[in-house]
């Protein structure tokens, strides 16, 4: 059986199989919770088995009894940080803030996991607390009369979204809105950069937010111009 089946088989299924040696008392969980703590202090690049192994004061070969890789690790780690999905239908005033407070939640949830970016890019195992979190969001978009394709782009744009500018948040790769120096050098080469120094000066200094609120803002906006138009021009 392929790895990535058994990721899938791991995720979607029990994770109640007993240890073999019951004096260990390790679970699924429990390995994910230690491997989390380590990507929260030191970053996911002092991920490994040896060192959840010593977390939880347990040999190597007891982790694998439970996960079969590090891709697995990974796998059941992402599952357990991203936590249940929201359920927005509480959520007063249709699609629009039932969204925001879905793009709000997971930007909380990838700031107190700020390794959640990188981990969950490419051709890998998803289980069905990620799965649900883009359910959330396809279902708040339900009654907007776009087609199914156009409600999943939606979310996937938004999720683009929050992943770009959490990333960037995280990297440091937007400093021209808030550093100093860098604003000094602008200043100095304004000949160079005239557009970019005019930009700069006029923001004033305020420190942004990576153009999270300006981004989330316009993406629901286009959206709402769609839906109007699906609608027959109201716009809710």
């Amino acid at each position: 059986m392929a790895s990535e089946d058994l990721g899938t088989d791991l995720l979607w299924g029990s994770r109640d199989k007993p240890a073999r040696a019951p004096r260990l008392a390790l679970t699924v969980d429990r390995i994910a919770d230690a491997a989390i703590e380590v990507a929260d202090a030191e970053g996911m690049a002092s991920v490994s088995m040896q060192h959840v192994a010593a977390r939880l004061d347990v040999t190597k070969m007891a982790l694998y009894r439970h996960v079969s890789s590090k891709a697995e690790l990974v796998a059941v780690m992402i599952e357990s940080a991203v936590g249940d999905p929201p359920d927005l239908r509480a959520v007063p005033g249709g699609w629009r803030p039932r969204l925001v407070t879905w793009a709000d939640l997971m930007r909380e949830t990838w700031r107190r996991h700020p390794w959640l970016p990188a981990a969950t890019t490419g051709e890998r195992p998803t289980g069905p607390r990620e799965v649900g979190w883009t359910e959330s969001a396809v279902a708040a978009l339900g009654d907007t009369g776009l087609d199914g394709g156009e409600r999943m782009d939606a979310v996937f744009l938004l999720s683009g979204h929050i992943r770009n500018t959490q990333s960037s948040a995280t990297a440091g790769t937007q400093p021209w809105t808030a550093e100093k120096r860098l604003r000094e050098i602008l200043d100095a080469h304004r000949d160079r950069f005239p557009a970019l120094h005019e930009a700069a000066r006029s923001s004033g200094s305020a420190v942004g937010d990576n153009g999270w609120s300006f981004g989330l803002n316009r993406i629901l906006d286009g959206l709402e111009v769609l839906i109007a138009e699906r609608r027959g021009g109201r716009i809710s």
